[in-house]
């Protein structure tokens, strides 16, 4: 908040993962992810002298700003995402490779890979059709680890209702992967 160059790319470096994660989870898409983690940080430093500590945590107000960001663009795309293909794979690049498909990897045997990857993938676009409330609540919860009163302060709804959209997206989630059987 004082100008401190060093300060701010401490910050970018440490919440940069958690914003592009959220944001990721939220479109589906890595270029659109991308552009909105940047749009995300640009919010940030410009309105970073309305942040109060005594309201709330720094990664409370950021995931807000984060969420603020990604309903309007929820808002501006929703006549686009009408209109997509339905064969689009989420998680693929420009040439239609994963990320971990181009880099070696030392990790678990390959059909293991395969079992956790299209368990990732399934909920990924099992995501995706919840309704916008019911997606960022669960996200903020069981991907993120928010726990209710952050997730209501980023919200702003009240707790009971957190527990409520959590509860309801996770029952939707479970019948949308139980179809996909």
């Amino acid at each position: 908040m004082a100008g401190d160059s060093g300060a701010w790319e401490l910050l970018v470096r440490q919440n940069n993962r958690r914003v592009y994660n959220l944001c990721y989870r939220f479109t589906g898409s890595p270029t659109d992810a991308e552009d909105l983690t940047q749009d995300v940080f640009i919010k940030i430093y410009r309105t970073l002298g309305s942040f109060d500590p005594d309201k709330a945590a720094f990664t409370t107000w950021m995931t807000t700003v984060t969420r603020n960001l990604l309903v309007d663009h929820f808002r501006r795309t929703k006549q686009d995402r009408a209109t997509d293909s339905m064969d689009a794979a989420p998680d693929a690049d420009e040439d239609g490779m994963r990320l971990s498909e181009k880099i070696e990897d030392r990790g678990p045997r390959p059909d293991e890979r395969v079992e956790t990857s299209e368990t990732q993938r399934m909920v990924h676009l099992a995501l995706q059709e919840l309704s916008p409330e019911l997606r960022e609540a669960v996200i903020l919860r069981d991907l993120h680890d928010m726990d209710y009163k952050e997730i209501a302060s980023a919200l702003k709804v009240p707790e009971g209702t957190v527990k409520s959209r959590i509860n309801r997206g996770r029952a939707e989630l479970a019948r949308v992967l139980q179809r996909t059987r």
